[in-house]
């Protein structure tokens, strides 16, 4: 099948994004400056701006500052708290766990797997649990779905996907989703293949930004299939790892009213310091639903630039393919 049938037909069974409905996981309550949102079909609240655990990690970021960052964080609302087993060489995963101490109950504990068998994808969350010093995480993800054949790899025999059934059942894990980077169509293979399989999965996770909005758009492909499908979205790079200001076509502000104003249930942020910690927490305050015109002029702005991919390298080259820098992650 055509990339763009593939893609097209999706498309025609699913709904249109507008650009101030929040249909998936719209605002529902605040806590002082934060908002939050419902993650998909589950009952659970999450905070509109979720913690991203890479940053975290950092080896510029001092351990003692990333833990003071994380109880700021929660302190003022935030609770959605996002890692994964490979950032930093667990260095992340081991920092949170740290502040987690004395916070778990406040914190929504997600991370991810690299594993593409049942085996190591277990072993990985036995790791991830021991370093994030938990009995159970809420929320468990594939990680990296970016090439064709990861969605066969996930349902396979003896694949991640029996994987996330055992940990489920042995009360390891709450919720299942999974990520990718790359490209669309992976991920509308991914939910092809589910829907297939009856099986459900409770968020997808992916680049939303104002450049996403003109190439390669999860915004436009994915997006309307998770809204369609009761999946809680959950954005990020939604400054591209600085890529998108490198445009100078943006505000951080703009940037992040744009992916607040798309109908997800958390958009996830790399915060490294107090600076910005508070200009997320501002994005949040000051953000309105905003109009089609609104929109369209952020867009306008981006469109020359974001046009071949030149500001999303995650899309377009193999710098931030973290799984295939290192193939042994997979097992």
């Amino acid at each position: 099948m055509e990339r763009r049938d593939f893609i097209g037909g999706l498309a025609a069974l699913s709904l249109t994004v507008r650009s101030s409905g929040n249909e998936q996981g719209g605002q529902t309550a605040s806590h002082g400056d934060m908002s939050y949102r419902t993650l998909g079909r589950t009952s659970e609240k999450v905070s509109c701006i979720g913690l991203g655990g890479y940053h975290l990690g950092q080896a510029g970021l001092p351990e003692a500052e990333a833990i003071k960052l994380f109880h700021a964080a929660v302190d003022r609302g935030i609770n959605f708290s996002d890692n994964s087993w490979d950032y930093n060489n667990g260095e992340s995963e081991r920092r949170v766990g740290k502040a987690l101490k004395g916070y778990r109950e406040k914190v929504f504990v997600m991370t991810k797997f690299d594993g593409r068998t049942k085996d190591s994808a277990l072993k990985q969350l036995d790791e991830s649990l021991e370093r994030l010093q938990v009995d159970y995480v809420d929320l468990w993800q594939f990680h990296e779905n970016i090439r064709l054949e990861d969605p066969d790899r996930f349902f396979a025999p003896g694949g991640p996907l029996e994987a996330l059934m055992e940990a489920k059942k042995a009360g390891k894990i709450r919720y299942i989703g999974f990520t990718g980077h790359k490209d669309p169509l992976v991920h509308l293979r991914m939910l092809e293949e589910a829907r297939k399989r009856n099986v459900h999965f409770d968020t997808v996770q992916m680049p939303l930004n104002v450049m996403d909005a003109h190439f390669r758009s999860f915004a436009h492909d994915v997006l309307p299939v998770l809204v369609r499908e009761g999946i809680a979205p959950l954005g990020m790079k939604s400054l591209g790892d600085q890529f998108v200001l490198q445009s100078k076509t943006a505000t951080p502000i703009e940037c992040l009213h744009y992916c607040l104003n798309l109908p997800i249930a958390v958009q996830i942020a790399g915060i490294d310091s107090q600076q910005v910690l508070d200009q997320a927490f501002e994005a949040v305050k000051t953000f309105k639903p905003m109009t089609e015109a609104q929109v369209s002029q952020i867009l306008n702005k981006t469109r020359e630039a974001a046009q071949a991919g030149r500001f999303e390298p995650y899309k377009t080259s193999a710098h931030f393919d973290g799984t295939a820098a290192n193939p042994k992650w997979l097992g």
